[in-house]
């Protein structure tokens, strides 16, 4: 399989401080690759380092096969849109639009046939000729995406470029994101800390900490295979119910409980019996007719219940421990009651408490 963008062994330090180290990651042709982490965890640095504007310490960086680890921004061959829109005010959408193409001196025909192409793609045809101030943020951010469309470039850098919208705009723009890769088919590159964006955006997510990424996989393996506690308590929303206790014999105890672990066994070199914290996600927790099917079955004390229209949150005790359950919106449930629930050791996650790590 081919590969659009190769980083290897990539460095970036400032003065002392490490913020890239030996970070190493291979971006498929036509792919859509999200950097998901939180504030500070190097993932703008990293889309920078691509995009030429920093100048890496160490490591290469490769665009189409092509070295370009010290080539101008302008000779990587990408598009990038930013988390501010940064148009120019006092011209037309049309006049942001082909303001790069008239540098590049590419001929008057042809920059008015990209200029319609990206305009009739992002649907933003009737705004040509206004001017900025007299759009909205998500026609603003249409217009931005715009200018990197006319450029014809291989791969695409998003840095952030929703998260100035409203949510509901941010779930408008998202979709036609999605639809908009759907339709070019090019190599993305998306930076976010919102997880949902990630999860729908994504044919991959790179989840980063501290410069280095945590784990690379599909979204769904993100969601169901979490490679470490970081990753498991960062994607979910609420994140997965953590409790601590030993695994051993191919059971996970806590308290008087225990837990028959499916697939978890004894591993030749690793100790039998160890500290551990097993995770189960709220949404994973059944109540009412199902908790009869359920292999593991428990009863909860509610502290307290967050009504969210589509679903319900419940903050509850199982035995000394908080716990989470989602269920469904209509579900009428007060605080003080006792409910039962169900689990499937099946769906849980198990860490080494030790090394954070999927044991």
């Amino acid at each position: 399989m081919s590969y659009s963008v190769e980083i290897k062994k990539l460095d970036l330090a400032f003065g002392a401080v490490k913020v890239l180290q030996e970070l190493d990651l291979n971006i498929h042709e036509g792919e859509f690759l999200v950097l998901l982490g939180s504030s500070g965890c190097g993932k703008s640095t990293l889309l920078n380092c691509i995009a030429g504007l920093l100048e890496v310490t160490d490591g290469q960086i490769h665009i189409k096969g092509q070295n370009v680890t010290w080539a101008e921004p302008s000779e990587r061959g990408i598009g990038m849109v930013f988390q501010s829109y940064a148009l120019y005010p006092q011209m037309t959408v049309r006049g942001n639009l082909s303001f790069g193409l008239k540098n590049a001196k590419l001929p008057k025909a042809e920059i008015e046939e990209r200029v319609a192409r990206a305009a009739g793609i992002l649907q933003i045809e009737a705004l040509l000729d206004r001017k900025p101030g007299a759009l909205s943020g998500g026609q603003r951010q249409r217009v931005a995406i715009g200018r990197a469309l006319v450029r014809d470039v291989d791969v695409f850098l998003f840095d952030e470029p929703l998260s100035n919208l409203d949510a509901k705009l941010r779930v408008d723009l998202r979709v036609e994101l999605k639809r908009l890769h759907n339709q070019l088919q090019n190599t993305m590159i998306y930076v976010t800390h919102d997880q949902v964006e990630a999860m729908t955006l994504a044919d991959r997510i790179a989840v980063m900490k501290g410069g280095a990424i945590m784990q690379l996989g599909s979204p769904d393996e993100i969601y169901n295979r979490p490679r470490n506690l970081y990753v498991a308590d960062f994607i979910g929303s609420p994140s997965m119910n953590f409790l601590e206790g030993q695994f051993a014999d191919g059971s996970f105890r806590i308290d008087d409980m225990a837990m028959p672990m499916t697939g978890y066994e004894y591993v030749e070199g690793q100790p039998s019996n160890r500290a551990a914290v097993i995770g189960i996600r709220p949404e994973h927790v059944v109540t009412g007719e199902l908790v009869g099917n359920a292999p593991l079955q428990y009863t909860v004390d509610v502290d307290l219940v967050e009504p969210m229209g589509s679903d319900t949150l419940i903050y509850a005790k199982l035995g000394q421990h908080g716990f989470r359950i989602r269920m469904d919106g209509q579900a009428i449930v007060k605080a003080g009651e006792a409910l039962a629930i169900g689990i499937d050791p099946a769906r849980a996650s198990l860490f080494d408490k030790a090394s954070e790590n999927r044991i």
